[in-house]
């Protein structure tokens, strides 16, 4: 496909046929993907591709408390897991909430999981001492992540960019023997797309960006 074209029809897939991911083809996919940039281009970046169906029961399972907040807030109101403010659901609430199946199903029903892991050593996290939620060292993993989905939709298939069970950290580090000094980045599922979704909505580019500043002209 032409870049643009990839680029502009990559979506976000959660529903996935039977249709195996060959071992090439996802070779194919990461080799490609490997030219991603990084943080000094020092590629602290690792990659566990997951299809034991026991491993992957486990991550979903590790989805769920984070699923639980997520559903709580958005049923309060909130945007969820923002950085800004405490949940508005009491913990009882969220405790109490269902886990929709759709946030689980993506990592039980793919023809692969790929679980993104970045090297805390080697970020350059300019942002460490800010007031703030830490952004900067995501600039060492998420181009990679975001590379794997440009060239699987290349090759016919698709994923989606999952983070709830980073949340659960630790549990995920000891069920994938994950060194303490790595990040958890993304849990992403693999496999073919039931349906191609070619037609995005994004905000146009002048909602987007301004020339010089935050509240300049628009492009």
């Amino acid at each position: 496909m032409e870049l643009y074209d990839v680029m502009r029809t990559t979506p976000a897939v959660r529903e996935f046929t039977d249709d195996p991911l060959p071992d090439e083809t996802l070779h194919r996919i990461l080799d490609h993907a490997r030219f991603a940039p990084s943080g000094g281009n020092r590629q602290g970046t690792r990659v566990v591709v997951v299809r034991d169906p026991v491993t992957r029961q486990r991550l979903a399972e590790l989805n769920e408390p984070a699923v639980r907040r997520y559903v709580a807030q958005i049923k309060a109101g909130q945007s969820p897991w923002n950085p800004l403010e405490a949940p508005a659901p009491s913990p009882e609430e969220i405790a109490a909430t269902e886990v929709p199946e759709a946030f689980t199903r993506p990592v039980l029903t793919a023809a692969a999981v790929l679980v993104f892991c970045v090297d805390l050593g080697v970020v350059a996290a300019m942002d460490q001492d800010l007031d703030r939620i830490g952004l900067v060292a995501g600039a060492s993993v998420y181009p990679l992540v975001w590379n794997v989905l440009l060239a699987a939709r290349n090759e016919g298939f698709g994923g989606t960019i999952t983070t709830m069970a980073v949340a659960e950290e630790p549990a995920v580090r000891d069920l994938l023997g994950i060194p303490a000094q790595y990040a958890v980045a993304a849990v992403v599922p693999l496999g073919r797309p039931v349906r191609e979704i070619t037609k995005l909505r994004r905000v146009e580019v002048s909602d987007l960006a301004a020339w010089e500043r935050f509240d300049g002209a628009r492009l």
